[in-house]
């Protein structure tokens, strides 16, 4: 057998994503160069490691199986780069931090300055929902994680950041009058939510709960980008974390409608378990936030005091 690192590389990302469409932007390659990679790889097996049904490709057992041994490989290759780097005296390895997806406003201004001054370190971040982020910590697949509300089953460890608030904001083209109850407020205008296992999504169903209101007009959809753009175009109004809004609010597109109870004001943390032993990239990661969080929130988000 001939098998390339490369082949592997590509081989494993066909199998993660059951799709050589998606591995191939994912690889930042052509449709046609992954496609012919695999081939190449097949080649070199008897026994078939993908085939397809319908117009969908799917992995074999045995597939799976050298997908599992590919991902050791290319495992011990990274661990054969880090130990070169920490030779040399350079911070190496990889840094895994999995964020709620309106922490992607956050996170970047509080890792920028560090990947900066440890050139070595790979970053591999997953910005997803509340939901997720705390099975990323469960199943022990991230160092490092960003939440806004903190998860009452698990036994963690936090570093407070910056506050996040969460005001009622509505298109500027619409006009809200004066005497409009909270009451009347949410029952005039359809409420955009975020799915199932969002923090933000939760922080609003718990203050519409406590208000006791009832029998409201309901838009769900997937992520703060998609409920964001609603919001300006007038198809709702929605309860949404400040620290997403700054453009909107800027360039007059969006309005904070005042509310009675709002902002809800929660925290951002950096959390991790308290039982994770972590990696000297982490740790050192963690330093730095310790001594720099101040100085970013200064510099990065002195704007948000305006509101």
């Amino acid at each position: 057998m001939n098998y390339t690192l490369h082949q592997l590389q590509i081989f494993l990302k066909i199998a993660q994503l059951e799709s050589i469409t998606k591995a191939a932007e994912e690889l930042h390659l052509t449709q046609p160069a992954v496609s012919i990679q695999l081939r190449n790889f097949q080649d070199q097996f008897a026994i078939p490691l993908t085939e397809v049904v319908g117009r969908k490709l799917y992995i074999t057992h045995f597939g799976k199986e050298i997908a599992g041994i590919a991902q050791k490989i290319i495992d011990e290759v990274h661990t054969i780069n880090y130990r070169t780097l920490a030779f040399q005296g350079m911070l190496s390895g990889r840094l895994k931090l999995s964020i709620a997806s309106t922490g992607k406003y956050v996170m970047p201004y509080f890792l920028s300055d560090f990947m900066r001054q440890h050139s070595a370190l790979e970053l591999n971040m997953d910005v997803t929902n509340k939901l997720k982020v705390v099975e990323d910590l469960e199943n022990n697949t991230t160092d490092l994680a960003l939440v806004s509300v903190l998860p009452e089953k698990l036994d963690v460890h936090n570093i407070e950041l910056m506050e996040n608030r969460l005001f009622f904001v509505g298109s500027s083209k619409l006009q809200f009058e004066k005497k409009y109850t909270t009451k009347a407020l949410f029952e005039r205008f359809p409420l955009i939510y975020r799915e199932h296992g969002s923090a933000t999504r939760n922080a609003m169903e718990a203050f519409i709960n406590k208000s006791d209101f009832s029998g409201l007009k309901k838009i769900e959809l997937t992520s703060n980008e998609a409920v964001k753009q609603a919001v300006i175009s007038g198809l709702g109004c929605s309860i949404m974390p400040l620290i997403g809004l700054r453009n909107e609010m800027m360039n007059g597109d969006l309005q904070i409608i005042p509310v009675k109870g709002l902002p809800i004001r929660t925290t951002w943390n950096l959390i991790w378990l308290k039982s994770k032993k972590l990696s000297p990239a982490a740790l050192a990661y963690l330093d730095y936030i310790t001594a720099q969080k101040h100085t970013i929130i200064k510099d990065k988000f002195s704007w948000i005091n305006k509101y």
